[in-house]
């Protein structure tokens, strides 16, 4: 077994409403939708129209600056609407199934006498490159280009996050015909595991380097298992991929149907019965959420807590999501809330007296119990933030747009994710993770991704 990586900065959030590991009963939704919001950096040309039949892999759009990389459709049926924002930007391209879930067949291949060009070649066709992404930056990789490695987290320290061992019992044909796949890309691959975990989908991996991890998150995010295992420097490219998305690509290969189903994991206070789900990417989260949450005034996010997006009741899931979450939306105010002994309240520090119940899980709201305020520099990011960077510095040079002091100080390392912890325990209210955001769109614009 290799040696366990300690992961000693970070927070577990302990929010109620933990699924159980049993799968629940529900339908797909008659509505899907793909959103090119999912992906930075891609500016979408349509090539079907409203009314047009589809099938599952029919290509949908594809990105202007990089045509070859197509994203299809995850259901047959028919284009009902393009829903566009300011600017005549799409923001979701809206699908009507037709329930026979037709495919377009892309062929079956044997892996191991595929070239590299050609098992590219097969993943662009069949729209499955947009689950590759690259660090730095967290866009789509280029087809083009080659990583000096590619990264896969094979468990997720995110509240409420599914379990990967349990989501991908059963699959471990499929996840390894995706790994001799992602091999064709890059010969260095390297597998992130729970030092708890016992899953049989990861044994008898051949040509894979497995790294087992422990700690609160984010030791989970493959971020940070880049930045403990080999730290990307500048000019360098990563590749990330998810399980989930492993699983689909070996079955593209073995069975030739661009497969998007999911196993889902519902979960949050709100949630009467938080279970797992098979589900579809794209989908409505409507027949998720059917009878199965409160009366209150909540908050439905496709995703995480700390990383997700908040959606509407038949709002979709989003194409990096395998989790919905709903808690309470908390529009409500505090008089001197920061006063009381707050018994009931979860805090990072022992500002509460909550702290002596280090077992309690916390219903928690989206309030966010005060407004902006000036940066502070306390030294509070590097307490969630395992990788070696000065995060408030970070921010500081991503607010003066100073490029030279960004890349100094670790903007090639991070995205969204690995902050979102920063953000959560941020004094000051700040978004940090759209403040980053904007700091590695200003690095893509002046040198490029």
């Amino acid at each position: 077994m290799s040696e366990v990586i300690k992961i000693k900065k970070g927070l577990d959030i302990p929010l109620s409403g933990k699924a159980e590991k049993v799968f629940g009963q529900t339908q797909l939704p008659g509505l899907f939708a793909v959103k090119p919001t999912d992906f930075h950096g891609v500016v979408p040309k349509m090539v079907v129209k409203e009314g047009d039949p589809v099938k599952i892999g029919t290509v949908l759009f594809f990105d202007k600056y990089h045509p070859e990389v197509k994203f299809v459709s995850p259901v047959s049926g028919t284009l009902k609407s393009v829903n566009r924002g300011e600017r005549r930007r799409i923001l979701e391209v809206i699908l009507e199934s037709d329930g026979k879930d037709e495919f377009v067949d892309f062929g079956t291949a044997d892996i191991g006498n595929l070239s590299s060009e050609a098992v590219i070649a097969k993943l662009l066709e069949a729209g499955a490159w947009p689950y590759i992404r690259q660090r730095p930056y967290n866009v789509i990789a280029n087809p083009a280009e080659k990583p000096r490695s590619i990264f896969i987290s094979g468990f997720d320290t995110a509240p409420l996050a599914a379990d990967m061992d349990f989501v991908l019992s059963g699959q471990e044909a499929a996840f390894k015909a995706g790994i001799d796949v992602l091999k064709k890309l890059c010969s260095d691959v390297h597998i992130g595991l729970s030092s708890e975990s016992a899953s049989k989908v990861y044994q008898n991996l051949n040509g894979v380097q497995i790294h087992r991890f422990s700690g609160p998150h984010p030791a989970g995010n493959v971020g940070v298992q880049i930045s403990q295992i080999a730290p990307i420097n500048k000019g360098e490219k990563v590749w990330v991929i998810q399980p989930q998305e492993i699983v689909s690509i070996g079955l593209l290969f073995t069975n030739g149907k661009h497969d998007f189903s999911r196993s889902i994991v519902l979960a949050g206070s709100e949630v009467l019965r938080p279970a797992y789900f098979r589900y579809r990417l794209g989908a409505s989260v409507s027949e998720l959420l059917r009878n199965n949450i409160t009366d209150e005034t909540l908050r439905i996010i496709s995703g995480n807590v700390l990383t997700g997006e908040q959606i509407e009741p038949d709002g979709y899931l989003s194409f990096y999501h395998a989790q919905v979450t709903v808690i309470p939306e908390g529009n409500y105010h505090e008089f001197l809330g920061w006063a009381l002994p707050g018994f009931g309240k979860f805090s990072m520090s022992r500002s509460y007296f909550s702290w002596l119940c280090s077992n309690k899980e916390y219903k928690m709201d989206a309030n966010m119990h005060g407004g902006h305020r000036a940066i502070v520099v306390s030294g509070q990011y590097d307490k969630v933030l395992p990788m070696d960077i000065l995060p408030e510095h970070l921010f500081k040079a991503i607010i003066t747009e100073d490029i030279d002091k960004m890349e100094q100080l670790g903007i090639y390392e991070v995205v969204e994710e690995d902050v979102a912890l920063c953000e959560f325990v941020c004094t000051s209210k700040m978004e940090l993770q759209a403040l980053l955001r904007s700091g590695i769109e200003l690095m893509i614009k002046e040198l490029g991704a």
